[in-house]
């Protein structure tokens, strides 16, 4: 079988080591960048240009990530996963849970309604009601922190300690959370990697600066996640990923002031090098058999059994 690795980064350590794990497996791989991939009805049977496919379609796509670009770019972007999933082909993650993660308000939303606790947020473009929601919160003794919409590796957040100058708007949005202050001397967060629905590897961030991320500086250090100390943090990482239809994610979570497990963000497209250096788990080779057993052989297989 050949997979298609989505990526625009086809020489980066992440992809090479997606396709040592699919060779290894007895697959070819292939890189796909969605910027060169077009609709193209003139193309028979199935309309689609995927760059090295040029008559059939992949047996699989692995979505590494979706390059940025403008609002009509990315959409387009999003529509060859979205055709592709519509022709039949597994799509992991498919361009539904993508959106659904990559839009932090829609997150945050999904994560509330499964139940999930994660910390009260409020988005908005209204620059007076974002006004509003600060003061309001500042006077409960509550500092927030502005994240911007679509963003990741924990750029452009800022930390709001007293009423701004101008409305916390970026890009014409307000997406706030309720800051959770730091449980010991160090700021720390832990990220969880569910792959099929299932916890595999977790790491702690630590920092000296409440931006935590492995890419701004912060240390990893290895956790046990079926230890009884993470136990909750792992179920909580799996719930997210089912309230957002993803096959792999990197959870991200924090304990509150009394110690509770709280959801930050999910990442649909995570990057895996900093948690590999902290665990033993060979984690693209626990993806790449999850997206063949999972979402190629098994389906056959009840197809095939009627």
């Amino acid at each position: 079988m050949t997979i298609a690795i989505v990526t625009d980064e086809p020489s980066a350590w992440h992809t090479r080591e997606l396709r040592r794990a699919f060779v290894a497996r007895g697959h070819e791989c292939r890189a796909v960048d969605l910027r060169q991939c077009r609709i193209d009805l003139s193309l028979r049977p199935h309309g689609l240009f995927l760059p090295g496919f040029p008559r059939a379609l992949p047996d699989a796509a692995f979505v590494r990530g979706v390059p940025g670009g403008t609002l009509e770019q990315v959409v387009l972007r999003l529509d060859i996963l979205h055709a592709l999933r519509e022709l039949g082909v597994p799509v992991y993650n498919d361009a539904r849970a993508i959106e659904k993660s990559v839009d932090k308000a829609m997150t945050s939303f999904l994560l509330h309604r499964a139940g999930v606790p994660t910390p009260l947020t409020f988005a908005a473009e209204d620059a007076a009601c974002a006004s509003r929601v600060v003061m309001k919160e500042l006077a409960a003794g509550h500092a927030l922190v502005s994240k911007p919409l679509f963003g990741s590796q924990g750029k452009g957040l800022e930390r709001i300690d007293v009423v701004p100058a101008s409305p916390p708007l970026a890009a014409g949005v307000a997406y706030l959370q309720r800051w959770l202050p730091p449980c010991g001397k160090l700021f720390r967060d832990w990220r969880v990697f569910v792959v099929g629905g299932r916890t595999v590897a977790g790491m702690r961030r630590e920092s000296r600066h409440w931006v935590t991320n492995v890419a701004q500086g912060g240390k990893p250090h290895p956790v046990d996640l079926g230890d009884a100390e993470h136990a909750d943090l792992a179920h909580w990482a799996a719930a997210a990923s089912r309230a957002l239809g993803m096959d792999y994610a990197g959870v991200d979570l924090m304990r509150d002031p009394d110690g509770r497990p709280c959801v930050i963000e999910v990442n649909g497209a995570p990057a895996w090098k900093g948690l590999q250096g902290v665990t033993d788990l060979d984690i693209a080779g626990a993806l790449a058999e999850d997206l063949i057993v999972r979402r190629m052989i098994e389906p056959r297989a009840i197809t095939a059994h009627g």
